[in-house]
C-alpha cells in the first residue's frame, strides 16, 4: 500500500504515486493529488491551439478577453478568436470542424442536436457565457405612430392593418424566442399576425434604416446603435422578459469533448476566468468595451458598448434608467452554470412554435447537451461557486413560472402558439 503524503504539497508526492493516481482517474482526485497530476502533464490539453468563432456582439467579450489578456495561456491553451458573419455560418463551421468552439446562441446548439434549423449532429454546451443584455428595437416610424412598447404595438397593429415584419437572428435561437415570447405576451401571434425574417446581428441597423423591418430582437450593441443613429427605440429589454435569462453559450460538438476532454475543460476555465475579470469592476468593463469595439471584433464606437454594460439605459424617447439586471458575464458564477432547465426551456418554445413536431424527452436531451461534468471541473479550477441544483426557477414577463418541471405540460399551456 502506498504511503499517504505528509502534507497537501505536490512536491512531496513521488512521481510514481502521481502516475499511479493518474491511471486511476485524475478527475476523482482530491485537490492536492489533482494538482500534482496536472503538474506531471497527464491532464494537459490535448489540443493546445483552438479556434473559437464569434459574432460581433458585446457578449463575445469573455471569449475575446480570455485571448487578449492571455488568460488562456494560464490553462495551457491558445484561443484564436474567429470573426464570423452569421449564425448559420457559425453552425456550419462547428459541424464541419472548421471551428473548435463558438460563442453561440443557446437554441442554435439545441436545434442542431435535434436536427432542426440545419444539419443534425450531437452537440455540447460547456457553459453559459452571459445573462441578460439583449433588447427589442422598434423602428422610429412605428414609435412616431405611438408604438413604443408591447401594448401600444398591439393596438397599432390592430388598427393600422398591414404586414408587419420583425427580424431575429436565427430560427431556433435566443432572439427568435425572446421576440416571439414578448409579442405573444401582448396577444400578437408571431406566426400568424406578423412576418418573421432572419438577419445577421451586424446587419440589423442597416436593414432597419432602409425600411426592411418594423422591429428586431438582437444583442448589443446594435439596439443602442439604432438609438444613436436615430432610427429605432428600445421597446423592452430581454431582462424584462426574463430576469437573468441565459443567452450565449460556449458551444462545441459532442465529438470534440469526447476526443479532447482536457482541452474542453481548459478553454471553459479560461473563459470563465475572463468573465470574472470583466465583472470585477468599472475599469475592467471599460477596458473590455475599448477592446471589443475594435474593427477586428465588434467594429463600432466605444460609446455604443460601454453604457449598457454598466446598466445605463436610454430608450431613445427621453427615458433614462439604471438597470441592475444588465449584461452579466460572471455574477459570482451564477451567470455561467449550464442549468438543465435553461436548455429545456428552449425546447418548450421550439415545440410551442412548431419547430419541434413532437415533445422530446426534455430532460434527457438537456442532460446530453449541457456538460455539467466539464463545467464543474472548470469551476473547480477557477474557484467558481456552484449552485445547489442543475434546475432553477424563474418568472417570465407573462407571469408564468418555469422551473423545469412538467415541460410538456408547460409547452402545451400557452394560449398563443403556432
Amino acid at each position: 500500500m502506498t504511503e499517504a503524503p505528509r502534507a497537501p504539497d505536490a512536491q512531496r508526492l513521488s512521481r510514481r504515486r502521481v502516475l499511479q493516481t493518474a491511471a486511476a482517474g485524475a478527475l476523482t482526485l482530491d485537490p492536492a493529488l489533482r494538482a500534482a497530476v496536472w503538474a506531471q502533464g497527464s491532464d494537459k490539453p490535448e489540443k493546445e491551439e483552438v479556434r473559437i468563432g464569434f459574432i460581433p456582439l458585446t457578449d463575445c467579450a469573455s471569449v475575446v478577453m480570455a485571448s487578449v489578456l492571455g488568460i488562456d495561456k494560464k490553462y495551457g491553451v491558445k484561443i484564436v478568436p474567429s470573426k464570423e458573419a452569421s449564425w448559420a455560418g457559425v453552425r456550419d463551421k462547428l459541424v464541419n470542424g472548421e471551428l473548435d468552439f463558438a460563442h453561440v446562441l443557446y437554441g442554435l446548439v439545441y436545434g442542431v442536436h435535434l436536427g432542426i434549423g440545419g444539419p443534425k449532429k450531437d452537440m455540447a454546451v460547456l457553459m453559459t457565457l452571459n445573462n441578460n443584455g439583449q433588447a427589442i428595437t422598434l423602428s422610429k416610424k412605428l414609435a412616431d405612430k405611438g408604438a413604443v412598447d408591447g401594448a401600444s404595438l398591439a393596438k397599432l397593429m390592430a388598427t393600422d392593418k398591414r404586414e408587419y415584419t420583425f427580424a431575429q437572428t436565427f430560427p431556433t435561437g435566443t432572439h427568435a424566442m425572446w421576440l416571439y415570447y414578448w409579442l405573444a405576451s401582448h396577444g400578437i401571434n408571431p406566426m400568424k399576425d406578423a412576418k418573421a425574417i432572419v438577419v445577421p446581428p451586424p446587419q440589423m441597423v442597416a436593414n432597419m434604416r432602409v425600411g426592411n423591418m418594423d422591429g428586431f430582437c438582437v444583442g448589443e450593441p446594435w439596439n443602442q446603435r439604432a438609438i444613436m443613429d436615430g432610427i429605432g427605440i428600445t421597446a423592452v429589454t430581454t431582462q424584462d422578459i426574463w430576469k437573468d435569462h441565459p443567452e450565449k453559450v460556449l458551444g462545441t460538438t459532442a465529438d470534440f469533448v469526447s476526443k479532447y476532454p482536457n482541452t474542453a475543460r481548459a478553454v471553459t476555465a479560461a473563459i470563465l476566468e475572463a468573465g470574472k475579470w470583466i465583472d470585477a469592476g468599472l475599469t475592467n468593463k471599460n477596458k473590455m468595451a475599448e477592446t471589443i469595439a475594435e474593427k477586428s471584433y465588434v467594429n463600432t464606437s466605444v460609446d455604443a458598448i460601454n453604457q449598457r454594460i454598466l446598466g445605463r439605459y436610454t430608450n431613445g424617447l427621453g427615458r433614462n434608467w439604471d438597470d441592475a439586471n444588465h449584461m452579466k458575464f460572471y455574477n459570482d458564477g451564477a451567470a455561467n452554470f449550464p442549468y438543465l432547465s435553461d436548455g429545456m426551456w428552449f425546447l418548450t418554445q421550439h415545440k410551442r412554435w412548431g419547430l419541434l413536431k413532437e415533445h422530446p424527452d426534455y430532460l434527457k436531451v438537456a442532460t446530453a447537451i449541457n456538460r455539467v461534468d466539464v463545467y464543474k471541473q472548470a469551476a473547480a479550477a477557477t474557484k467558481t461557486p456552484l449552485p445547489a441544483s442543475p434546475m432553477r426557477s424563474s418568472k417570465l414577463i407573462d407571469g408564468t413560472v418555469w422551473d423545469g418541471k412538467e415541460p410538456a405540460k408547460y409547452a402545451d399551456a400557452f394560449k398563443v402558439r403556432a
